[in-house]
């Protein structure tokens, strides 16, 4: 598992390039950023390599950072890799409540979930050959 911030921020110009300058300020680098939105606010859920840093951050500067336990899973970057790790999640009776993808520099894809229900996922993940990446394998090694 590794730390996802999501923060709740006003749906007002300025407001995102605000969120981002106060993050590359503290000397945080973003590895995924998606924003859920309505109307009035968003929800914006980030990943990168100090998320303590960066909710110390936001938070300095008026913005509601909170952390979140997130799974993070390295998929085959071609055609059918993600359809064959949501088999291994249905197989494991595990839900996908919101999910998002980034690419490393490497190449790999990497499919970043907030799930429910399942057990044993860990364990159905590694026996199909997936890997669920840990903070050493995201977060800069100064970050850890």
């Amino acid at each position: 598992m590794i730390d996802q911030l999501s923060v709740f921020m006003e749906n007002e110009p300025g407001r995102l390039t605000e969120l981002c300058r106060a993050i590359g300020d503290a000397g945080v680098n973003m590895h995924a950023l998606t924003i859920a939105d309505t109307t009035d606010f968003g929800i914006v859920r980030i990943i990168c390599d100090a998320p303590e840093k960066a909710a110390l951050a936001l938070k300095s500067v008026g913005y509601s950072a909170r952390s979140t336990k997130v799974m993070a899973v390295a998929v085959p970057n071609e055609p059918g890799g993600l359809a064959a790790l949501m088999d291994v999640l249905k197989g494991a009776g595990v839900n996908v409540e919101y999910a998002y993808c980034f690419a490393t520099p490497d190449q790999r894809a990497v499919f970043v979930m907030k799930t429910t229900g399942g057990s044993g996922v860990a364990e159905a993940l590694a026996a199909a050959g997936f890997e669920a990446l840990q903070p050493k394998d995201v977060y800069s090694p100064d970050e850890l």
